[in-house]
Protein backbone atom coordinates (compact mmCIF):
# COMPACT_ATOMS: atom_id res chain seq x y z
CA UNK A 1 0.00 0.00 0.00
CA UNK A 2 2.84 2.34 0.80
CA UNK A 3 4.49 1.72 -2.57
CA UNK A 4 1.19 2.10 -4.40
CA UNK A 5 0.58 5.37 -2.58
CA UNK A 6 4.02 6.63 -3.54
CA UNK A 7 3.21 5.69 -7.13
CA UNK A 8 0.04 7.80 -6.91
CA UNK A 9 2.11 10.78 -5.85
CA UNK A 10 5.01 10.32 -8.26
CA UNK A 11 5.91 8.01 -11.17
CA UNK A 12 2.47 6.46 -11.82
CA UNK A 13 0.37 9.55 -11.16
CA UNK A 14 -0.85 9.91 -14.74
CA UNK A 15 -1.49 6.20 -15.12
CA UNK A 16 -3.68 6.12 -12.00
CA UNK A 17 -5.80 8.88 -13.52
CA UNK A 18 -7.12 6.33 -16.04
CA UNK A 19 -8.99 4.69 -13.17
CA UNK A 20 -10.78 7.84 -12.00
CA UNK A 21 -14.35 7.85 -13.35
CA UNK A 22 -15.54 10.97 -15.16
CA UNK A 23 -18.46 11.31 -12.71
CA UNK A 24 -16.14 12.02 -9.76
CA UNK A 25 -16.71 15.75 -9.07
CA UNK A 26 -13.04 16.38 -8.26
CA UNK A 27 -10.17 16.70 -10.69
CA UNK A 28 -8.57 13.40 -11.65
CA UNK A 29 -5.20 14.62 -10.43
CA UNK A 30 -6.55 15.63 -7.00
CA UNK A 31 -8.37 12.30 -6.69
CA UNK A 32 -5.18 10.39 -7.48
CA UNK A 33 -3.12 12.46 -5.05
CA UNK A 34 -5.69 12.14 -2.25
CA UNK A 35 -6.08 8.40 -2.73
CA UNK A 36 -2.30 8.09 -2.73
CA UNK A 37 -2.08 9.79 0.65
CA UNK A 38 -4.82 7.49 1.98
CA UNK A 39 -2.97 4.44 0.64
CA UNK A 40 0.25 5.51 2.35
CA UNK A 41 -1.58 6.08 5.63
CA UNK A 42 -3.32 2.70 5.38
CA UNK A 43 -0.03 1.01 4.59
CA UNK A 44 1.62 2.66 7.59
CA UNK A 45 -1.31 1.63 9.77
CA UNK A 46 -0.93 -1.98 8.64
CA UNK A 47 2.77 -1.89 9.56
CA UNK A 48 2.78 0.11 12.77
CA UNK A 49 -0.65 -0.21 14.39
CA UNK A 50 -0.30 -3.88 15.23
CA UNK A 51 -2.59 -3.63 18.26
CA UNK A 52 -5.24 -2.01 16.08
CA UNK A 53 -4.76 -4.31 13.09
CA UNK A 54 -8.47 -5.19 12.94
CA UNK A 55 -9.36 -1.54 12.43
CA UNK A 56 -6.59 -1.10 9.89
CA UNK A 57 -7.81 -4.18 8.02
CA UNK A 58 -11.40 -2.96 7.99
CA UNK A 59 -10.30 0.48 6.82
CA UNK A 60 -8.24 -1.09 4.06
CA UNK A 61 -11.14 -3.31 2.98
CA UNK A 62 -13.45 -0.29 2.89
CA UNK A 63 -10.88 1.59 0.82
CA UNK A 64 -10.74 -1.28 -1.67
CA UNK A 65 -14.54 -1.21 -1.91
CA UNK A 66 -14.53 2.56 -2.45
CA UNK A 67 -12.01 2.46 -5.29
CA UNK A 68 -13.71 -0.49 -7.02
CA UNK A 69 -15.99 1.81 -9.09
CA UNK A 70 -12.83 3.28 -10.60
CA UNK A 71 -11.75 -0.17 -11.72
CA UNK A 72 -15.20 -0.82 -13.15
CA UNK A 73 -15.08 2.55 -14.92
CA UNK A 74 -11.71 1.70 -16.43
CA UNK A 75 -13.22 -1.48 -17.85
CA UNK A 76 -16.46 0.09 -19.09
CA UNK A 77 -14.72 3.09 -20.65
CA UNK A 78 -11.94 0.97 -22.19
CA UNK A 79 -9.15 3.04 -20.59
CA UNK A 80 -5.62 1.72 -20.71
CA UNK A 81 -3.44 1.81 -17.64
CA UNK A 82 -0.91 -0.45 -15.90
CA UNK A 83 -0.65 -2.68 -18.94
CA UNK A 84 -4.41 -3.24 -18.92
CA UNK A 85 -4.77 -2.52 -22.62
CA UNK A 86 -7.57 -4.95 -23.48
CA UNK A 87 -11.05 -5.49 -22.10
CA UNK A 88 -10.08 -9.02 -21.13
CA UNK A 89 -7.17 -7.79 -18.99
CA UNK A 90 -9.33 -5.11 -17.40
CA UNK A 91 -12.05 -7.68 -16.66
CA UNK A 92 -9.58 -10.10 -15.07
CA UNK A 93 -8.34 -7.25 -12.88
CA UNK A 94 -11.90 -6.70 -11.65
CA UNK A 95 -11.91 -10.27 -10.36
CA UNK A 96 -8.94 -9.51 -8.12
CA UNK A 97 -10.55 -6.63 -6.24
CA UNK A 98 -12.74 -8.94 -4.13
CA UNK A 99 -9.59 -10.95 -3.39
CA UNK A 100 -7.89 -7.81 -2.06
CA UNK A 101 -10.93 -7.04 0.09
CA UNK A 102 -10.91 -10.59 1.46
CA UNK A 103 -7.17 -10.50 2.16
CA UNK A 104 -7.43 -7.18 4.00
CA UNK A 105 -10.09 -8.67 6.27
CA UNK A 106 -8.64 -12.16 6.61
CA UNK A 107 -5.02 -11.19 7.21
CA UNK A 108 -5.96 -8.85 10.05
CA UNK A 109 -8.70 -10.98 11.63
CA UNK A 110 -10.91 -7.95 11.13
CA UNK A 111 -14.18 -9.84 11.51
CA UNK A 112 -13.22 -11.93 14.52
CA UNK A 113 -14.72 -10.94 17.84
CA UNK A 114 -12.32 -9.60 20.41
CA UNK A 115 -11.53 -12.06 23.16
CA UNK A 116 -12.06 -10.89 26.68
CA UNK A 117 -10.30 -12.42 29.65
Amino acid sequence: MILAGIGHLTYARETFQAQVPDWIPLSKDFTVLASGVVEILLGLAMVFLVKKKKYAGLALAIFFVLVFPGNISQYLEHRDGFGLDTDTKRLVRLLFQPVLIFLAIYSTDALKKSQTS
